[in-house]
């Protein structure tokens, strides 16, 4: 299993991919319709967006090549992250087709987001290699949480794709964040081999060898589109991109019974989500005033004048010290 080589191949193929895709979307005109009151982000209104297409092929490609899609969680891995991927298509799709910034109504997106979590939810529970076993962050516990492995897979889910989205709003914010996560869970899934080979636990050790594999996948592709789609960007992911990759955040954690690891490693997604809920809940209680200058957080920050790489660069810093504090104090 040449993990290096899958990273460099779907590198490749990411690359490629998006060289082809932008003069595409470009003769369509599948730009970005920016909303108003984002002032700072004025002048990309019409940047090509959709770009995350070229990773998702570029994944899914390299997965079938270097993954083991015999082994059912992988391929279902997999298939949840194309199947969010195409959620997020129809979002844009729409979004372009009327040159408007709302796609899918907010209720037909969750609707359809929740289906896919449900059936996920249900395979998750009845398979051995994951089933309703959890481990604790900075111990060398397992739970066993029954029933309740279902709403909780449902929510990650919800939440991982959300929050992905929500922090995709800055060139190259999300795709750096998730480069990080996945980064991390590398690092802590290799450490977690070791405890599933000693206590003979097989079947669970070749799952969490296919999720590396397909980790060390994510950051290759990733780490192709991001050479587009950092500061000023070419390409914008789009809700196909960021629906996708949130979905990889979350089988990445599920399917190696990482789920509590999620709101540490992916802190900043954490944040994102919280900021904007926050805002609302305020802003409703007391009648129209703010917590933040704007929600999610990074806007808040260009707000304060921070430059998108300083933001970026942000983002990335608080990821990659909370994998090392997990690293350095967990068991």
């Amino acid at each position: 299993m040449n993990r290096p080589l899958s990273f460099l191949v779907a590198f490749a193929l990411s690359l490629l991919l998006c060289g082809v895709l932008l003069p595409l979307l470009k003769k369509v005109k599948a730009g970005q319709e920016i909303l108003q009151y984002v002032t700072e982000h004025s002048q990309k209104q019409g940047t090509p967006t959709m770009g995350g297409i070229a990773f998702i092929v570029a994944i899914t490609v390299a997965s079938a090549i270097f993954c083991d899609w015999n082994n059912r969680p992988t391929a279902v891995a997999v298939a949840v992250f194309v199947a969010y991927g195409i959620v997020g298509f129809l979002d844009d799709f729409i979004k372009i087709r009327y040159k408007h910034n709302m796609g899918l109504r907010a209720y037909q997106k969750i609707i359809i987001q929740l289906a896919i979590a449900v059936l996920v939810a249900l395979y998750v529970y009845g398979d051995v290699a994951i089933g309703d076993k959890l481990r604790v962050p900075f111990t060398d516990i397992q739970v066993k949480i029954g029933f309740w492995i279902i709403p909780l897979v449902i929510f990650i889910y919800l939440a991982c794709t959300n929050g992905v989205n929500l922090t995709d709003g800055i060139d190259g914010l999300a795709s750096c964040t998730t480069i990080c996560f996945l980064a991390g869970m590398i690092a802590l899934l290799s450490r977690e081999l070791t405890l599933l080979e000693s206590i003979g636990d097989t079947y669970a050790y070749r799952q969490t060898q296919d999720i590396i594999t397909l980790c060390y996948i994510g950051c290759g592709a990733l780490g192709a589109f991001l050479l587009f789609n950092i500061n000023d960007a070419k390409v914008f992911m789009g809700d196909t991109g960021s629906l996708a990759l949130g979905a990889l955040v979350a089988c990445s954690a599920i399917f190696t019974r990482m789920s509590l690891f999620i709101p540490v490693l992916g802190l900043m997604f954490v944040v994102s989500c919280v900021s904007v809920i926050m805002q609302v809940l305020y802003f409703k209680i007391t009648k129209g005033k703010r917590i933040f200058l704007m929600a999610p957080f990074h806007h808040h920050l260009q707000k304060k004048k921070w430059s998108e790489s300083r933001i970026c660069a942000l983002y990335v810093a608080v990821t990659v010290c909370v994998m090392f504090v997990l690293l350095c104090f967990g068991e």
